[in-house]
């Protein structure tokens, strides 16, 4: 994959810690956009379409914030192709879409919830090619199930600022999630924000 990435460019929209990670083990090299869209703006009955949506209106501000500076989209794109990727998360848990948490309490009571019972987590992967116009979209879904969560574990979780930054407050690559987990139905790195083979196969598409 690092191979490929020599043909064209990459960019990121978003400033997940995790999605940069798991892009870069990937084998890409990439620059950073940040959207800086108000998510809570955009609903949708289904989680499926929240993210997908989402995911795409991101890539909307970033290409028009392209636009906008020296160079065009086009203008920056003419030597290689450039693909912009973004992304979106969500937990659903007992029926309910799980953003991210607004606060600590709100960070509490999901993440007290989870200890054990179960829940699904939905991302989409968007991959827009500047030179052509064209964008591929898809989603896909893991389940997670959880041993009983200690008190102390969720207190100390609760502390970690990266709780309030995380969909449902969930991030099971924790060091203090890790070994709560039961099963895992899916991968870990779609979990985290950012389906490796979801990603791949739309890059490929997307080119």
């Amino acid at each position: 994959m690092a191979a490929q990435s020599s043909s064209f460019k990459i960019i990121l929209g978003s400033s997940s810690m995790a999605r940069r990670k798991i892009l870069g083990d990937m084998g890409y090299e990439f620059t950073i956009m940040t959207a800086d869209i108000d998510e809570k703006a955009i609903r949708m009955d289904k989680p499926e379409d929240l993210v997908v949506t989402i995911a795409e209106a991101k890539a909307d501000a970033i290409i028009a914030r392209l636009k906008t500076m020296d160079q065009s989209v086009e203008d920056a794109s003419s030597k290689e192709p450039t693909l912009l990727i973004t992304a979106d998360t969500v937990v659903v848990y007992e029926g309910t879409i799980r953003e991210k948490p607004s606060d600590k309490k709100e960070a509490r009571h999901f993440i007290k919830g989870y200890s054990g019972g179960q829940a699904s987590v939905v991302g989409s992967v968007v991959v827009s090619n500047l030179t052509t116009g064209k964008r591929t979209r898809g989603w896909d879904r893991a389940e997670v199930y959880f041993h009983e969560i200690p008190d102390e574990v969720i207190d100390s979780l609760v502390e970690e600022e990266i709780m309030l930054k995380v969909a449902g407050g969930l991030t099971i690559e924790h060091p203090l999630t890790l070994p709560h987990i039961d099963t895992l139905v899916g991968t870990y790195d779609s979990v985290m924000g950012l389906s490796k083979s979801l990603a791949e196969k739309l890059i490929q598409e997307a080119l």
